[in-house]
């Protein structure tokens, strides 16, 4: 099968998307040639980048299942990507199978696996929309069909909020959620950090320039202020490899030497107002 023919209508395939550039890096198969361009291009001067993105992915699904462990019942994922076992709903329902899960993308690939995932997945859905657009997702059908938001959920921005531009004001739309959010829910967000390599930040920025893969590399401090309301728990903000919580076993690490494409996760309890 041709790349033209594995996009759907209106999709250009000469246009890299973020989802399918880390779905190639997560050796999955839904990607074109110009995301793998993209990804080749960053995998030249940061060769680990593959274990970064198998981190970033390992650490979504650890903060999923510790959050789940301690009774949260309610998850939306913004940004969700192409989908990967273990999903979140397999790791949130592996521990209870009550939890409820929406997914959100506005990358009309990302929705068609969804539709196909998700037809006999009662308590599951996927919508297309965009994060940037708060109201669209906290007032679509499908999210107040499923989520209370009188109750405790899962907010999860996972390699998502540096693709928003600072003119985009991620910090305002981080708060969109958390002020729908009810007081013991979590925030967890995973991002590209300026601390990474010049050579690694000065080839994405060329490589993706003026397209949806478009990445802003932020400081540890731009990036502890999207908590703003929240209490980090567990290690707090740190590379995503290093992320973990209370007495749980030591994974296996991915990456034997700081990576040069740095990401950085944490995951926030709000308080009580």
């Amino acid at each position: 099968m041709t790349d033209l023919e594995r996009v759907p209508p209106g999709v250009d395939p000469t246009v890299p998307s973020s989802a399918r550039v880390y779905d190639y890096l997560l050796g999955g198969k839904d990607h074109v040639a110009v995301d793998r361009a993209v990804a080749e291009k960053l995998l030249a001067v940061a060769p680990e980048t593959r274990q970064v993105a198998r981190a970033n992915r390992r650490f979504q699904v650890e903060a999923v299942r510790h959050l789940a462990e301690r009774g949260v019942r309610q998850f939306i994922d913004l940004g969700t990507g192409i989908p990967t076992s273990p999903s979140i709903h397999e790791t949130a329902r592996a521990v209870n199978p009550a939890c409820r899960v929406i997914y959100v993308d506005y990358d009309p690939v990302v929705r068609l696996h969804a539709q196909v995932l998700l037809a006999d997945s009662p308590g599951v859905a996927g919508i297309q929309a965009d994060l940037r657009r708060p109201d669209d997702v906290l007032t679509d059908p499908s999210v107040t069909g499923l989520i209370d938001f009188e109750q405790p959920l899962c907010v999860l921005m996972v390699g998502v909020l540096h693709f928003v531009m600072d003119e985009e004001d991620p910090a305002g739309l981080v708060a969109a959620f958390r002020d729908r959010m009810a007081p013991g829910s979590y925030l967890v967000v995973s991002h590209s950090m300026a601390e990474s390599s010049p050579e690694a930040i000065a080839q994405l920025t060329m490589a993706t320039a003026g397209t949806p893969a478009q990445s802003t590399f932020r400081t540890r401090e731009q990036v502890l202020r999207l908590f703003e309301g929240f209490e980090l728990i567990g290690p707090g903000l740190v590379p995503v490899q290093d992320w973990q919580v209370g007495d749980e076993e030591q994974p296996v690490p991915l990456l034997d030497d700081p990576p040069r494409l740095r990401v950085d996760g944490g995951v926030g309890r709000l308080s009580s107002p």
